[in-house]
Protein backbone atom coordinates (compact mmCIF):
# COMPACT_ATOMS: atom_id res chain seq x y z
CA UNK A 1 0.00 0.00 0.00
CA UNK A 2 1.63 3.48 -1.07
CA UNK A 3 2.04 6.09 1.51
CA UNK A 4 0.46 9.71 1.87
CA UNK A 5 2.76 11.95 0.56
CA UNK A 6 3.41 15.96 0.38
CA UNK A 7 4.70 16.11 -2.70
CA UNK A 8 0.69 15.38 -3.86
CA UNK A 9 -0.68 17.75 -1.93
CA UNK A 10 -1.94 20.89 -2.93
CA UNK A 11 -1.09 24.35 -2.85
CA UNK A 12 -4.42 25.77 -1.10
CA UNK A 13 -3.90 22.48 1.59
CA UNK A 14 -0.31 23.61 2.31
CA UNK A 15 -1.64 27.48 3.20
CA UNK A 16 -1.99 28.92 6.43
CA UNK A 17 -2.15 24.79 7.80
CA UNK A 18 0.40 23.99 10.88
CA UNK A 19 2.85 21.12 9.95
CA UNK A 20 4.78 19.17 12.64
CA UNK A 21 7.51 17.56 11.33
CA UNK A 22 9.06 14.76 12.89
CA UNK A 23 12.52 15.10 11.59
CA UNK A 24 15.88 13.53 12.42
CA UNK A 25 18.32 15.41 14.51
CA UNK A 26 20.34 12.20 16.34
CA UNK A 27 23.54 14.17 15.84
CA UNK A 28 26.56 14.10 17.95
CA UNK A 29 27.96 16.96 19.67
CA UNK A 30 30.66 18.87 17.42
CA UNK A 31 29.19 17.58 14.20
CA UNK A 32 26.16 19.40 13.77
CA UNK A 33 26.71 22.11 11.24
CA UNK A 34 28.34 20.03 8.37
CA UNK A 35 25.65 16.91 9.57
CA UNK A 36 24.16 15.34 6.33
CA UNK A 37 21.18 14.82 8.39
CA UNK A 38 20.63 18.67 8.86
CA UNK A 39 21.23 19.20 5.40
CA UNK A 40 18.71 16.33 4.10
CA UNK A 41 15.12 17.64 5.34
CA UNK A 42 15.64 21.04 4.52
CA UNK A 43 13.59 20.42 0.94
CA UNK A 44 10.62 19.76 3.03
CA UNK A 45 10.71 22.68 5.55
CA UNK A 46 11.57 25.06 2.32
CA UNK A 47 8.74 23.54 0.52
CA UNK A 48 6.15 23.92 3.39
CA UNK A 49 6.94 28.00 4.17
CA UNK A 50 7.28 28.65 0.40
CA UNK A 51 3.61 27.53 0.53
CA UNK A 52 2.31 29.68 3.22
CA UNK A 53 2.52 26.87 6.04
CA UNK A 54 4.03 26.78 9.53
CA UNK A 55 6.72 24.23 10.65
CA UNK A 56 7.04 22.94 14.20
CA UNK A 57 10.00 20.44 14.17
CA UNK A 58 9.30 17.08 16.43
CA UNK A 59 12.86 15.42 17.16
CA UNK A 60 15.30 13.64 19.27
CA UNK A 61 18.87 13.18 20.19
CA UNK A 62 21.19 10.57 22.12
CA UNK A 63 19.16 8.55 24.56
CA UNK A 64 18.40 10.83 27.96
CA UNK A 65 16.52 9.90 30.78
CA UNK A 66 13.23 11.59 31.11
CA UNK A 67 13.92 15.24 32.54
CA UNK A 68 13.04 15.66 36.35
CA UNK A 69 9.36 17.37 36.78
CA UNK A 70 8.49 16.48 33.11
CA UNK A 71 4.94 15.82 34.63
CA UNK A 72 4.15 19.14 35.64
CA UNK A 73 6.15 20.84 32.28
CA UNK A 74 8.69 22.50 33.92
CA UNK A 75 11.68 20.18 34.31
CA UNK A 76 15.65 20.24 35.00
CA UNK A 77 17.59 19.23 32.69
CA UNK A 78 21.02 18.02 34.18
CA UNK A 79 24.77 18.88 32.47
CA UNK A 80 24.83 15.16 30.72
CA UNK A 81 21.71 16.01 29.20
CA UNK A 82 22.42 19.34 28.13
CA UNK A 83 24.68 18.08 26.25
CA UNK A 84 21.18 16.25 24.09
CA UNK A 85 19.41 19.73 23.64
CA UNK A 86 18.23 20.55 20.41
CA UNK A 87 18.79 24.11 21.15
CA UNK A 88 22.49 24.39 19.22
CA UNK A 89 20.31 23.64 15.51
CA UNK A 90 17.59 26.46 15.65
CA UNK A 91 20.81 28.96 14.72
CA UNK A 92 21.83 26.20 12.33
CA UNK A 93 18.85 25.83 10.72
CA UNK A 94 18.51 29.75 10.86
CA UNK A 95 21.07 30.17 8.71
CA UNK A 96 20.01 27.41 6.45
CA UNK A 97 16.55 28.59 5.65
CA UNK A 98 17.41 32.37 6.07
CA UNK A 99 15.03 32.65 8.57
CA UNK A 100 14.40 32.44 12.33
CA UNK A 101 13.63 29.44 13.75
CA UNK A 102 12.08 29.94 17.35
CA UNK A 103 13.40 27.27 19.72
CA UNK A 104 10.75 26.15 22.42
CA UNK A 105 12.72 25.16 25.76
CA UNK A 106 10.07 23.55 27.76
CA UNK A 107 6.71 21.07 27.26
CA UNK A 108 4.03 23.30 28.48
CA UNK A 109 1.37 22.43 25.63
CA UNK A 110 -1.29 24.87 25.76
CA UNK A 111 1.54 28.01 26.15
CA UNK A 112 3.52 25.97 22.81
CA UNK A 113 0.05 26.00 20.90
CA UNK A 114 -1.24 29.77 21.69
CA UNK A 115 2.56 30.68 20.17
CA UNK A 116 2.22 28.97 17.27
CA UNK A 117 -1.09 29.48 16.89
CA UNK A 118 -0.54 33.40 16.92
CA UNK A 119 2.59 33.55 14.46
CA UNK A 120 2.23 34.59 11.43
CA UNK A 121 2.55 31.89 7.85
CA UNK A 122 6.16 31.21 7.41
CA UNK A 123 6.94 30.81 10.94
CA UNK A 124 9.17 27.70 12.27
CA UNK A 125 9.91 26.69 15.48
CA UNK A 126 11.64 23.52 17.09
CA UNK A 127 10.71 21.82 20.15
CA UNK A 128 13.04 20.43 22.42
CA UNK A 129 14.66 16.47 23.13
CA UNK A 130 11.21 14.46 22.69
CA UNK A 131 13.37 11.53 25.04
CA UNK A 132 13.30 14.14 27.12
CA UNK A 133 9.65 13.30 28.11
CA UNK A 134 9.32 9.74 29.52
CA UNK A 135 6.24 8.78 26.48
CA UNK A 136 8.32 8.99 23.66
CA UNK A 137 10.08 5.94 23.49
CA UNK A 138 6.93 4.73 24.92
CA UNK A 139 5.09 5.12 22.13
CA UNK A 140 1.72 6.83 24.88
CA UNK A 141 -0.75 7.31 22.73
CA UNK A 142 -1.76 10.54 25.48
CA UNK A 143 1.62 12.12 24.03
CA UNK A 144 1.29 11.36 20.68
CA UNK A 145 -2.25 12.93 20.91
CA UNK A 146 -0.91 15.94 23.02
CA UNK A 147 1.55 16.37 20.14
CA UNK A 148 -1.29 16.40 17.41
CA UNK A 149 -2.92 19.20 19.20
CA UNK A 150 -0.24 21.28 17.97
CA UNK A 151 -0.63 21.03 14.28
CA UNK A 152 -3.24 20.50 11.48
CA UNK A 153 -0.83 18.34 9.51
CA UNK A 154 2.02 15.48 10.72
CA UNK A 155 4.67 14.73 8.55
CA UNK A 156 7.31 12.28 8.54
CA UNK A 157 10.57 13.08 7.40
CA UNK A 158 12.48 10.83 9.63
CA UNK A 159 13.24 7.62 8.04
CA UNK A 160 16.19 6.77 10.26
CA UNK A 161 13.56 6.92 13.26
CA UNK A 162 10.38 4.89 11.15
CA UNK A 163 11.50 1.57 12.67
CA UNK A 164 11.18 2.86 16.18
CA UNK A 165 7.49 2.31 17.79
CA UNK A 166 7.62 6.11 19.44
CA UNK A 167 5.11 8.78 20.18
CA UNK A 168 5.86 10.89 17.66
CA UNK A 169 6.66 8.35 15.21
CA UNK A 170 3.51 6.17 15.46
CA UNK A 171 1.15 7.28 18.09
CA UNK A 172 0.48 10.55 16.89
CA UNK A 173 -0.76 9.87 13.57
CA UNK A 174 -4.00 8.18 15.03
CA UNK A 175 -4.73 11.53 15.92
CA UNK A 176 -4.00 13.98 13.10
CA UNK A 177 -3.94 13.76 9.26
CA UNK A 178 -0.21 12.42 8.12
CA UNK A 179 2.23 12.29 5.32
CA UNK A 180 5.47 11.74 3.84
CA UNK A 181 8.14 14.15 3.53
CA UNK A 182 10.23 14.67 0.63
CA UNK A 183 13.23 12.68 2.01
CA UNK A 184 11.13 9.83 3.43
CA UNK A 185 9.46 9.36 0.34
CA UNK A 186 13.29 9.29 -1.60
CA UNK A 187 14.08 7.13 0.84
CA UNK A 188 11.70 4.56 0.23
CA UNK A 189 12.02 5.06 -3.62
CA UNK A 190 15.94 4.65 -3.66
CA UNK A 191 15.59 1.52 -1.23
CA UNK A 192 12.99 -0.25 -2.99
CA UNK A 193 15.07 0.45 -6.28
CA UNK A 194 17.90 -1.60 -4.83
CA UNK A 195 16.19 -3.99 -3.10
CA UNK A 196 13.33 -5.40 -5.54
CA UNK A 197 14.68 -3.52 -8.79
CA UNK A 198 18.14 -4.01 -8.87
CA UNK A 199 20.79 -5.03 -11.80
CA UNK A 200 22.87 -7.47 -11.80
CA UNK A 201 26.01 -7.76 -11.01
CA UNK A 202 24.43 -6.93 -7.67
CA UNK A 203 26.80 -6.08 -5.03
CA UNK A 204 25.98 -5.65 -0.91
CA UNK A 205 29.10 -4.31 0.82
CA UNK A 206 29.08 -4.53 4.90
CA UNK A 207 31.55 -3.30 7.18
CA UNK A 208 30.79 -1.61 10.81
CA UNK A 209 30.61 -3.07 14.14
CA UNK A 210 28.28 -6.26 13.71
CA UNK A 211 27.05 -8.80 11.47
CA UNK A 212 24.16 -9.25 13.21
CA UNK A 213 21.88 -6.38 12.30
CA UNK A 214 22.79 -7.31 8.92
CA UNK A 215 21.80 -10.95 8.96
CA UNK A 216 18.47 -10.30 7.61
CA UNK A 217 19.63 -8.61 4.50
CA UNK A 218 22.07 -11.51 3.61
CA UNK A 219 19.51 -13.96 4.09
CA UNK A 220 17.17 -12.36 1.56
CA UNK A 221 19.24 -11.37 -0.53
CA UNK A 222 21.81 -14.72 -0.76
CA UNK A 223 19.79 -16.12 -3.80
CA UNK A 224 20.00 -12.48 -5.41
CA UNK A 225 22.81 -10.86 -4.76
CA UNK A 226 26.09 -11.82 -7.27
CA UNK A 227 28.42 -10.42 -4.13
CA UNK A 228 28.93 -9.49 -0.72
CA UNK A 229 32.09 -7.69 0.08
CA UNK A 230 32.86 -7.67 3.98
CA UNK A 231 35.24 -6.00 5.70
CA UNK A 232 35.09 -4.31 9.35
CA UNK A 233 33.51 -6.56 12.53
CA UNK A 234 31.60 -8.94 10.19
CA UNK A 235 35.00 -9.89 8.19
CA UNK A 236 36.52 -10.55 11.36
CA UNK A 237 33.46 -12.86 12.38
CA UNK A 238 33.89 -14.65 9.14
CA UNK A 239 37.57 -15.04 9.93
CA UNK A 240 36.57 -16.48 13.46
CA UNK A 241 34.36 -18.88 12.39
CA UNK A 242 36.88 -20.30 9.83
CA UNK A 243 38.86 -20.49 13.22
CA UNK A 244 41.49 -18.00 12.06
CA UNK A 245 43.78 -16.05 14.55
CA UNK A 246 42.28 -12.77 15.52
CA UNK A 247 43.58 -11.58 18.05
CA UNK A 248 41.58 -8.60 20.02
CA UNK A 249 39.68 -7.95 17.27
CA UNK A 250 36.09 -6.78 17.09
CA UNK A 251 34.11 -9.89 16.63
CA UNK A 252 30.52 -10.35 16.63
CA UNK A 253 30.45 -13.75 18.93
CA UNK A 254 26.93 -14.64 18.71
CA UNK A 255 26.95 -14.30 14.97
CA UNK A 256 29.33 -16.65 14.72
CA UNK A 257 27.16 -19.95 13.81
CA UNK A 258 25.70 -18.13 11.11
CA UNK A 259 28.85 -16.95 9.57
CA UNK A 260 29.90 -20.81 9.53
CA UNK A 261 27.11 -21.12 7.82
CA UNK A 262 27.47 -19.41 4.99
CA UNK A 263 31.21 -20.24 5.00
CA UNK A 264 30.79 -22.28 1.39
CA UNK A 265 29.09 -19.25 -0.31
CA UNK A 266 30.96 -18.50 -2.94
CA UNK A 267 29.33 -15.04 -2.89
CA UNK A 268 30.99 -14.21 0.02
CA UNK A 269 33.91 -12.18 -0.39
CA UNK A 270 36.40 -11.41 2.77
CA UNK A 271 39.77 -9.69 2.75
CA UNK A 272 42.86 -11.30 1.56
CA UNK A 273 44.90 -8.63 3.69
CA UNK A 274 44.65 -6.54 6.71
CA UNK A 275 46.19 -3.69 8.72
CA UNK A 276 46.62 -4.26 11.89
CA UNK A 277 47.77 -2.81 15.11
CA UNK A 278 48.85 -4.75 18.61
CA UNK A 279 47.42 -7.80 16.63
CA UNK A 280 43.75 -5.69 16.20
CA UNK A 281 42.49 -5.64 12.57
CA UNK A 282 41.38 -2.30 12.04
CA UNK A 283 41.35 -1.98 8.45
CA UNK A 284 41.44 -3.78 5.12
CA UNK A 285 44.93 -4.06 3.24
CA UNK A 286 45.61 -2.58 -0.34
CA UNK A 287 45.35 -6.01 -1.89
CA UNK A 288 41.86 -6.60 -0.52
CA UNK A 289 41.20 -2.64 -1.64
CA UNK A 290 42.30 -3.86 -5.33
CA UNK A 291 39.82 -6.51 -5.12
CA UNK A 292 36.81 -4.77 -3.94
CA UNK A 293 37.99 -2.04 -6.59
CA UNK A 294 37.30 -4.65 -9.54
CA UNK A 295 33.78 -5.71 -8.51
CA UNK A 296 32.26 -2.60 -7.46
CA UNK A 297 33.20 -0.77 -10.44
CA UNK A 298 31.54 -3.71 -12.73
CA UNK A 299 28.47 -3.67 -11.00
CA UNK A 300 24.87 -2.33 -11.62
CA UNK A 301 23.20 -1.93 -8.43
CA UNK A 302 25.26 -1.53 -5.05
CA UNK A 303 24.19 -0.89 -1.64
CA UNK A 304 26.71 -0.23 1.07
CA UNK A 305 26.57 -0.38 5.04
CA UNK A 306 29.25 0.15 7.30
CA UNK A 307 32.99 1.29 7.07
CA UNK A 308 36.04 -1.06 6.21
CA UNK A 309 37.39 -0.02 9.69
CA UNK A 310 38.35 2.22 11.94
CA UNK A 311 38.89 4.98 9.59
CA UNK A 312 38.73 7.72 12.20
CA UNK A 313 41.88 7.04 13.25
CA UNK A 314 45.19 7.99 11.00
CA UNK A 315 46.40 4.61 9.01
CA UNK A 316 43.07 2.70 9.23
CA UNK A 317 40.84 5.18 6.97
CA UNK A 318 42.36 3.81 3.40
CA UNK A 319 40.26 0.69 2.91
CA UNK A 320 37.09 3.11 3.79
CA UNK A 321 38.60 5.72 1.17
CA UNK A 322 39.24 3.07 -1.30
CA UNK A 323 35.43 1.91 -1.37
CA UNK A 324 34.06 5.48 -1.63
CA UNK A 325 36.52 6.04 -4.50
CA UNK A 326 35.00 3.00 -6.13
CA UNK A 327 31.48 3.89 -5.46
CA UNK A 328 31.97 7.21 -6.96
CA UNK A 329 33.83 6.47 -9.49
CA UNK A 330 30.73 4.03 -10.64
CA UNK A 331 28.53 6.46 -12.39
CA UNK A 332 26.12 4.12 -13.73
CA UNK A 333 25.02 1.39 -10.81
CA UNK A 334 22.25 2.17 -8.57
CA UNK A 335 24.07 3.07 -5.04
CA UNK A 336 22.68 3.20 -1.63
CA UNK A 337 24.71 4.19 0.86
CA UNK A 338 23.81 3.77 5.08
CA UNK A 339 24.67 4.03 8.20
CA UNK A 340 25.72 7.09 10.06
CA UNK A 341 29.40 6.47 10.07
CA UNK A 342 29.24 5.27 6.75
CA UNK A 343 27.82 8.43 5.55
CA UNK A 344 29.76 10.73 7.35
CA UNK A 345 33.34 9.16 5.96
CA UNK A 346 32.60 10.65 3.03
CA UNK A 347 34.50 13.32 4.11
CA UNK A 348 38.02 11.37 3.44
CA UNK A 349 37.01 11.85 -0.30
CA UNK A 350 34.42 14.99 -0.26
CA UNK A 351 35.37 16.97 3.10
CA UNK A 352 32.02 18.68 4.51
CA UNK A 353 30.53 18.47 0.97
CA UNK A 354 27.90 15.79 -0.03
CA UNK A 355 27.89 16.77 -3.65
CA UNK A 356 28.03 13.77 -5.29
CA UNK A 357 26.29 12.27 -8.89
CA UNK A 358 23.00 11.37 -8.96
CA UNK A 359 23.26 7.89 -9.01
CA UNK A 360 24.68 7.39 -5.61
CA UNK A 361 21.93 7.72 -2.71
CA UNK A 362 22.60 9.09 1.18
CA UNK A 363 20.46 6.99 3.04
CA UNK A 364 20.04 8.86 6.11
CA UNK A 365 19.14 5.56 7.79
CA UNK A 366 21.49 3.22 9.69
CA UNK A 367 19.38 0.08 11.73
CA UNK A 368 15.84 1.52 9.62
CA UNK A 369 17.35 0.86 6.47
CA UNK A 370 18.78 -2.43 7.66
CA UNK A 371 15.49 -3.63 8.72
CA UNK A 372 14.10 -2.11 6.19
CA UNK A 373 15.59 -4.33 3.29
CA UNK A 374 15.41 -7.11 5.80
CA UNK A 375 11.91 -6.99 4.53
CA UNK A 376 10.65 -6.26 7.97
CA UNK A 377 7.91 -3.97 8.61
CA UNK A 378 8.58 -0.13 10.31
CA UNK A 379 6.10 1.53 12.56
CA UNK A 380 6.63 5.04 10.91
CA UNK A 381 6.46 3.35 7.47
CA UNK A 382 2.95 1.14 8.20
CA UNK A 383 1.37 3.98 9.89
CA UNK A 384 1.53 6.31 6.66
CA UNK A 385 -0.19 3.63 4.83
CA UNK A 386 -3.35 3.14 6.60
Amino acid sequence: MPMRCISKMSSKKIRGRVFLVRVDLNVEEGSEKNAYRVQAILPTIVHLLCHGGKVALLSHRGRPAPARGISNFQFSISKQQRKLSLKPFASILSKKLGKQVVFIPHFDFEKIEARIESSKRGSVFLLENLRFLAGEEQDDPALGMRLAALGDIYVNDAFAVSHRANASVRAIVKYIPSYAGFLLEKEILNLDRAAKHYAHPFTIIFGGAKISDKIGIIRRFQNKADYFLLGGGPANTFFAAQGLPTGSSLIDTGSVAFAKQCLRSKKIILPIDAERQNGKILDIGPKTIDQFDAVIKNSKTIIWNGPMGLFEKRGFEEGTRGVWNAVLMNKKAHTVVGGGETVSSISLILGSKFLISKNVFLSTGGGAMLEYLSGEKLPGIEALQK
